[in-house]
């Protein structure tokens, strides 16, 4: 079972991201602030965040499971939001620093200011004065982490599913810009398009056949 808090009388927010291994496509994280306490926010009352109940690691859950819980967070979340840099982006400054670049975008958004950020993963650099923590498979650990989780997740494959209107050889509708076969056959196929990431190993290194 999913752990609500760290901090019982800190205004948490629970960050993740999506799209770090992929080669194709932004990479997006989400910010949530759930009604679970949070020093002088309202603690979830009766009728509020019942559905919450269900939350678990985006990658543990059905598509259709991943876009219900997204409307049960948006509804029951006292604050959430979702930030994003694109391929571009990311071949100047690393995926490593675009990650945490777009969680920083998502606690920009946020309507509440949290006290303290929950952050999925073992690396990140300081939002302005607002103390963190890193928890390794925190989106497996933390409720907020998991709904940032969801909501990371639904809205790049959202984004992903639209620009594979564009370019549909890529197969971005079942991949969503992993490094899956039939997305590096494409690559090796077709070539790239403005959406990969070219810092990226977007083919397998030739494997050379030894003469003896």
């Amino acid at each position: 079972m999913l752990k609500p808090y760290l901090h019982e009388d800190l205004i948490e927010a629970g960050c993740d991201e999506a799209g770090r291994g992929c080669l194709a496509g932004p990479v997006y994280a989400a910010a949530v602030i759930l009604p679970f306490g949070g020093g002088s926010l309202p603690i979830m009352g009766e009728g509020r965040g019942e559905g919450l109940s269900a939350l678990n690691d985006s990658k543990q859950l059905t598509e259709r499971q991943r876009y219900t819980l997204r409307e049960v967070i948006q509804r029951e979340a006292l604050a959430w939001a979702v930030g994003v840099v694109s391929a571009d982006e990311i071949d100047k400054i690393n995926i490593l620093r675009a990650s945490i670049l777009a969680m920083h975008r998502a606690v920009a958004q946020l309507k509440i200011r949290p006290q303290h950020l929950l952050i999925d993963g073992n690396r990140f650099m300081p939002y302005e004065d607002i103390p963190h923590t890193t928890v390794v498979k925190g989106d497996a650990t933390y409720m907020s982490i998991a709904a940032a989780s969801i909501l990371a997740k639904t809205y790049r494959d959202d984004y992903m599913l639209k620009i594979h209107q564009e370019y549909p050889q890529y197969h971005w509708d079942k991949n969503k810009g992993y490094p899956a076969p039939v997305h590096r056959e494409a690559i090796r196929k077709y070539g790239t398009t403005p959406y990969h990431r070219m810092t990226f190993q977007l083919l397998p290194p030739t494997q050379l056949e030894l003469e003896f």
